[in-house]
């Protein structure tokens, strides 16, 4: 009896008191056993949303870089006379 008493109160528990006194449920996990709360999933949101801006930002950098050396090696080209 106390076995199931204790599996059946198990969710209740794992849940934070503000999230039983509203009834709602704010567990996720992260893969790894560990249960993440909401703060923290959006923290680690936002950052994962600055590191692909970043990276989008260096992307685009090193695009313009390199269209810009193959305009000028284009109009070097360009501005040779054929001997």
């Amino acid at each position: 009896m106390a076995m199931r008493c204790a599996l059946t109160s198990l969710p209740a528990r794992l849940q934070s008191p503000a999230a039983v006194a509203s009834g709602t449920r704010r567990l996720l996990s992260d893969g790894k056993g560990r249960v993440l709360k909401e703060e923290e999933r959006a923290k680690e949101s936002v950052y994962i949303q600055k590191m692909e801006r970043e990276r989008q930002e260096k992307q685009k950098k090193q695009l313009e870089k390199e269209k810009a050396e193959a305009e000028k090696a284009k109009s070097g080209a360009d501005g040779k006379k054929p001997e």
